[in-house]
């Protein structure tokens, strides 16, 4: 039997393709999030089309105690997870740093990073139980590199990155992989959370070029995850064509 993959930020995005990625190969899932009603009506749409077993979680990365209670409560038949997908996260604002809201920087901080340190955390005992286990980290190319109005969310994503690098040398001797996948643009509701629900301000953003799609990017973590045991991608850092970094993008 296939171990289990747990997915944060499953509803929408990466989340929701890693989701739809894993199913089709016939995984059993752990899929979580804030919104209960996406979060059941998914797992029935996954176990209806792809006759596998899910288990939706609701419940804020934000929250500690949320977190390790989740993984408290975990029943015995859930806790054999293979795949640990640090997908929740999110970009709020895109101001110059002394007009920023302070509030955007606190939920980017608590979510993208404070969030990513709970559950990993609150799922590695299981893992190391077992003595196997892939952990995967969802970065940015903003992880690698600061552009303009980008600041705390730059900054929540090089954290990502030094979390990410940090976990993959002191898990050595637990022999779990740890990956980084750093994309660049790419077109979900990310844009519209960052701008707030300013679709036009969202649009913008992919005007003239092709970005990625969730798909693609899920495409790349499977991929990372069906490698021989003794093969690690450390980081990937994955970009549309059109896109050579955070500055330069060549719009037709």
């Amino acid at each position: 039997m296939k171990g289990i993959v747990f997915i944060t930020g499953a509803t929408s995005g990466f989340g929701k393709a890693c989701a739809e990625k894993f199913a089709s190969a016939g995984y059993p899932l752990v899929i979580t999030g804030r919104r209960i009603e996406r979060l059941e009506a998914m797992a029935s749409a996954l176990r209806a089309e792809f006759k596998v077993e899910i288990l939706p979680l609701c419940f804020d990365v934000q929250d500690k105690r949320a977190v390790f209670a989740m993984a408290a409560q975990l029943p015995d038949s859930w806790k054999n997870i293979e795949i640990l997908i640090n997908n929740a996260g999110l970009a709020l604002g895109r101001d110059l740093f002394d007009q920023a809201d302070m509030a955007d920087w606190e939920r980017m901080i608590d979510t993208n990073v404070k969030g990513l340190l709970y559950v990993s955390r609150a799922i590695l005992p299981l893992m190391i139980q077992v003595g196997r286990g892939h952990i995967i980290n969802l970065g940015s190319i903003a992880g690698k590199e600061v552009y303009e109005k980008g600041n705390v969310y730059c900054a929540s994503k090089f954290a990502v990155d030094a979390i990410t690098k940090s976990m993959r040398i002191d898990l050595l001797s637990h022999q779990i992989k740890v990956t980084a996948i750093h994309p660049g643009a790419a077109e979900t509701e990310f844009s519209l959370v960052r701008f707030k629900q300013d679709k036009n301000a969202a649009m913008k953003i992919y005007k003239g070029y092709k970005p990625l799609s969730a798909e693609d990017v899920a495409g790349v973590i499977f991929y990372c995850t069906q490698l021989p045991a003794h093969v690690c991608i450390n980081e990937l850092v994955i970009s549309p064509t059109a896109q050579a970094n955070s500055y330069y993008t060549f719009r037709s």
